[in-house]
């Protein structure tokens, strides 16, 4: 009887034992020992036959039952019970009811016993890799401190304590070495349910990381006081830092600077000695891109709002340093402000303007016959093309010095003439397309557009209706920090996203497929209006043009 009470005292203190040190409830772990049990005495009593193990969380008591499903007629005498047989155990039983039998105990061989280790093992594992899931999902975004347990192929094994996590090869600093027992600091960025491995995944390189880090030395950043904006960086050589104060009396900069630099030193010899910009962030893009590609001096900023690109003009001298090594710093500031950065000489910016003052003299020589004095009077006035021209008051024409208004109306009717022209020329490629006469009645859609449209398929309204935003006016993905532009179908007719969508829009009103309350509605609403509406025409069978980004 001792003997028996010794098991059982032995086998909660097991239980015991296995839950503090793994960090889990004491009940999963009894409950896989129940498992196991059960999974060794099936393999006594028949691999079909229904066995339950019950182990008393108090007392230790093990129970062995195997369940009768309670049948009319009996398919499988293992696990099934015919009614009359039941009853002699339950007077109450129904067909459907379960019959607990109960089995006497059973003395486990190696083989058996080596199996329910086995099912324990692996239920203690599960509830394990569980728990560490539950602890860390919700702790994306923060810093955390580790020793190194092991180094496989270069990804770094942390032990956080009641964790394990990875550092990837590729999420750690370049010529950075980590040997086992090193102390590790790293920013998780990733918690993941994963059958097997590692479920919290560190990086050293994520832009974030050196956010919290400044968080972490700054009181005013911890405060609220001073926020970080951006972060760009090019790790283990070179960052930028765009920061704001929230206090007029705070300086944002010198604060994650320190007395003597001793703040961002620290931030700095975290990193391997990585050269970091703390720059003032500011709401107007321009200003933001100047501070952005310090320490070089930026003389002029021309700004495409519509593709998000910027034009920056250096002083000859200060070329490479706007550049950086490599484009190390025209890159970095991209990825700071999230806009294209092209960088201009005062002289290749003079240039660049000379060779369209040239091209727009040219275009109204050509379009207007006029000679070159006027053509340049034209260009130098600001006019950009032959329909800005036409369009504009005759006054204006005439009040350029030189012109009177005789002259004036002379260039104006050249100039729908010479649109006459190109529209007829414009309308003739687009029969010989198969775009369809409806097309041409959308608005906002020129006969240059219907040219475009039919060397890209769209033949009618409801080809066009079917397009995307994207497809006529392209769209941008950036993607390892550098940006890609594909372009749309109406690239290089100097339109805006806004116009491209007002003529799908038109298009789809044309179709039938929305109404004018639909269009007055705010573009949200419209924009989901649209999606389901693409969904329908792709149903239909319809050819919704090129796929959105």
């Amino acid at each position: 009887m001792a003997v028996v009470s010794a098991n059982k005292l032995e086998l909660l203190q097991i239980a015991d034992a296995v839950a503090r040190e793994k960090s889990i409830d004491r009940s999963i772990v009894i409950q896989a020992m129940e498992d196991a049990i059960a999974k060794a005495a099936r393999s006594r009593y028949g691999s079909e036959t229904d066995v339950h193990a019950e182990i008393d969380p108090k007392k230790g008591e093990l129970r062995l039952a195997r369940h009768m499903l309670v049948v009319e007629a009996v398919e499988n005498p293992a696990n099934q019970i015919s009614l009359e047989d039941a009853r002699k155990h339950n007077p109450a039983a129904q067909v459907g009811d379960t019959i607990a039998d109960t089995l006497p105990p059973l003395e486990y061989g190696r083989i058996a016993a080596q199996s329910a280790k086995q099912v324990i093992v692996q239920k203690v594992r599960e509830a394990e890799r569980d728990r560490q899931y539950q602890e860390y999902k919700d702790r994306i975004g923060d810093i955390v401190n580790g020793i190194v347990k092991r180094v496989e192929y270069g990804n770094v094994v942390v032990d956080l304590g009641r964790g394990e996590a990875i550092v990837r090869r590729d999420e750690m600093l370049p010529r950075e070495v980590f040997r086992n027992g090193d102390r590790i600091r790293a920013y998780i960025y990733d918690v993941r349910r994963e059958p097997r491995g590692p479920q919290i995944f560190l990086s050293r390189t994520h832009p974030q990381f050196m956010a919290k880090l400044f968080t972490q030395e700054v009181p005013e950043i911890y405060d609220g006081i001073v926020e970080v904006k951006a972060v760009a960086r090019d790790p283990g050589s070179r960052a930028k830092i765009a920061v704001i104060s929230r206090d007029s009396s705070v300086d944002p900069v010198g604060a994650c600077v320190g007395m003597r630099g001793s703040r961002v030193q620290a931030v700095v010899n975290e990193l391997q000695g990585e050269k970091i910009d703390i720059i003032p962030w500011s709401p107007d893009i321009a200003t933001f891109v100047v501070n952005a590609l310090a320490p070089a001096e930026v003389a002029k900023v021309v700004l495409d709002e519509d593709k998000e690109r910027i034009a920056v003009v250096v002083p000859d001298q200060q070329l490479s340093l706007a550049i950086g090594r490599r484009g190390q710093n025209v890159r970095l500031a991209s990825q700071l402000t999230g806009w294209d950065i092209d960088i201009l000489t005062e002289q290749e910016e003079s240039e660049r303007r000379q060779a369209d003052f040239e091209k727009r003299s040219k275009l109204f020589m050509e379009a207007l016959n006029v000679d070159e004095v006027v053509g340049q009077l034209l260009a130098s006035e600001g006019f950009t093309s032959v329909e800005d021209l036409a369009a504009v008051d005759e006054k204006e024409i005439s009040s350029i010095e030189g012109f009177d208004e005789e002259t004036a109306q002379e260039l104006q009717t050249r100039a729908r003439e010479y649109l006459d022209q190109i529209e007829a020329e414009y309308d003739e490629k687009r029969r010989a397309l198969g775009v369809e006469d409806e097309v041409r009645e959308v608005p906002g859609v020129t006969g240059r557009m219907l040219v475009a449209f039919g060397e890209n398929g769209i033949k009618t309204v409801e080809d066009l209706a079917g397009c995307a935003t994207d497809d006529l006016a392209g769209w941008t993905e950036r993607k390892d920090g550098e940006t890609k532009r594909e372009a749309g179908i109406l690239d290089g007719f100097e339109l805006s996203r806004d116009d491209c969508e007002a003529i799908v829009m038109q298009a789809r009103l044309k179709a039938g497929w929305i109404s004018e309350e639909d269009l007055a509605r705010p573009s949200e609403e419209t924009d989901e209006g649209a999606e389901g509406i693409e969904g329908e025409a792709e149903d239909e069978g319809e050819d919704a043009g090129a796929p959105q980004a």
